[in-house]
C-alpha cells in the first residue's frame, strides 16, 4: 500500500487539511517571531547604556550595529520563510502540494512535516548538491 502511495499523484483532500492545518500554525509562530524582531529593531538602545563614557560608546555603537544587522537578517528570513510557507498553501489550495517538481512523486509525508514548505523530494534535492 505504502509503494501506491508513492506513486499515486497527489495527497488526498484529507491529508493536504492536515498538511494546511501545519503549515497555518507554523506561519503563526513565524510571524510572531518576526513581530519580536521588528519590535526589538524600533526599541531604543535595548542595552539601557545611554549614560555609558564617551570611551566605550564607540565599541557599544559598533557592537549596537552589528546587532542590528543581525535582526535585520533574521527578519529577512523570518519574511522569506512566511512567503514560502504562503506558497505552500497556493500548492494545497490548487492540490499539488507534496508532489516534488524535479521528480513529480509524491513527497514523502514525514519529509513535508518537517519542512512543509519544500518542493523537492530527498532525491531530487541530493542530485542538486
Amino acid at each position: 500500500m505504502e509503494n501506491k502511495k508513492e506513486n499515486s499523484a497527489r495527497y488526498s483532500d484529507t491529508e493536504l487539511e492536515e498538511f494546511k492545518t501545519v503549515i497555518l500554525e507554523k506561519i503563526s509562530l513565524a510571524r510572531e517571531d518576526l513581530n519580536d524582531l521588528t519590535a526589538s529593531l524600533q526599541s531604543n538602545n535595548p542595552n539601557g547604556t545611554d549614560d555609558t563614557s564617551g570611551a566605550n560608546a564607540g565599541l557599544e555603537d559598533g557592537a549596537a550595529t552589528l546587532e542590528k544587522e543581525s535582526i535585520l537578517q533574521l527578519a529577512a528570513r523570518q519574511k522569506k520563510f512566511i512567503e514560502q510557507l504562503d506558497a505552500a498553501l497556493s500548492r494545497i489550495d490548487n492540490k499539488s502540494y507534496g508532489v516534488c517538481r524535479e521528480t513529480g512523486k509524491l513527497i514523502p509525508r514525514e519529509r513535508l512535516m518537517a519542512v512543509p514548505h519544500t518542493t523537492l523530494s530527498m532525491e531530487a534535492k541530493l542530485k542538486q548538491a
